[in-house]
């Protein structure tokens, strides 16, 4: 049975810090949006709840929900963690029921929320908040971008004292295979089979670096170990069963390198993917304005400092508490490569393209 947590936040001492950048008028409507804003409004505080499926982890996704509440105490928030292929799995058996209960679905599979939006699951809407966007964050005004974050290496810098780190995806590819023995089972990234963000991560290589099977190759012949989860990846990080993790998620690597000084990050200078969690409205949402409303304050100012805050990285340029996207572009060296919401995402999921992209995975682990 999947785990559904929910949590009703209410606490104005976690968010104190966010007050300053909470809408203008949070009782009426934001500044900046249109009067008739306020029909949304009135009815999202007639639903008085939205229900999001999400794969953000309570950790993250608490400051979001907190700062919304603070600044529409009257809408409960219902959290559901389900993960990248539970969510997108639970919304096609509710569809298929006629059940929806999803009001807003937000989660990093930007691949799989596309194909939603392909099999007309996902409602269309022109947030306010749009012209804050880059343009390759929105696509039809029904899947939005809401976070920019970089795909990278995570590390123990003891286990890796010896050894010259890799700074760029060339070097990478050349420290597995100068150190193949040294190496032996000490490297570590997503199973793309089992993690949708890694199957995003992997196929978008595959469709914008020619290496990528060679990397793949390098990573095989080291004997090194694919997991479901970056949580995974960094407990074997922190214990010293794998020294190194390449394709994941940096901006968790960048937070938890900030907390444990055993641990160091790198952004491949030469080239950086960056990945957003993406958000659409459900078609059919049990309660439409209160999702919209969600949406809306996901984009905001407040919405994005509440993530910042949280260490994932703004989409936008003007939110200055955490990162956002110009500082992550500073830190790559100017080669972020933000995977755009477009149709494109599409290609990469086609039954035959998928087929042949793990048939060419499986032969490059295997040498």
């Amino acid at each position: 049975m999947i785990d559904r947590r929910q949590f009703m936040l209410a606490s104005a001492a976690s968010v104190g810090a966010l007050a300053g950048s909470l809408p203008a008028r949070a009782e009426g409507v934001p500044a900046g949006y249109p009067a008739d804003y306020k029909a949304i409004l009135d009815k999202a505080r007639t639903e008085g709840v939205v229900s999001v499926y999400t794969s953000t982890d309570d950790v993250q996704g608490r400051p979001i929900v907190e700062a919304f509440q603070k600044a529409y105490p009257g809408i409960r928030v219902d959290y559901n963690d389900l993960g990248t292929n539970g969510a997108y799995n639970r919304i096609i058996s509710e569809a298929a029921a006629k059940q929806v209960g999803s009001d807003v679905v937000w989660t990093s599979a930007m691949d799989l929320q596309m194909v939603l939006v392909q099999k007309g699951l996902a409602e269309a809407y022109k947030s306010p908040e749009m012209s804050h966007l880059p343009g390759w964050a929105n696509f039809s005004d029904t899947l939005y971008g809401t976070t920019v974050e970089p795909v990278g290496i995570l590390y123990n810098k003891a286990q890796l004292a010896s050894l010259k780190l890799p700074q760029t995806r060339a070097e990478l590819l050349a420290f597995m295979r100068d150190n193949k023995e040294a190496l032996k089972g000490k490297l570590a990234t997503f199973d793309p089979e089992k993690s949708g963000t890694g199957f995003l991560f992997f196929s978008n290589d595959a469709r914008t670096r020619p290496d990528t099977f060679e990397l793949v190759k390098a990573f095989g012949a080291t004997e090194g170990k694919t997991y479901g989860s970056s949580g995974a990846m960094r407990e074997k990080i922190v214990s010293g069963e794998h020294w190194l993790a390449f394709n994941v998620i940096g901006s968790y690597a960048i937070e938890w390198a900030a907390k444990n000084p055993a641990l160091g990050y790198v952004l491949t200078s030469d080239y950086t993917a960056a990945f957003s969690r993406v958000a659409n409205l459900s078609k059919g949402a049990p309660h439409p304005n209160a999702a919209r409303l969600f949406l809306d304050f996901l984009l905001s100012a407040a919405g994005q400092s509440a993530l910042a805050s949280a260490g994932a990285p703004s989409i936008r340029t003007d939110v200055t508490s955490g990162l956002n996207l110009t500082r992550l572009g500073e830190m790559a060296k100017g080669n972020l490569k933000p995977i755009p919401v477009t149709a494109a995402l599409l290609e990469a999921t086609e039954p035959k393209n998928r087929a042949d992209f793990f048939r060419r995975w499986k032969e490059a682990l295997r040498g």
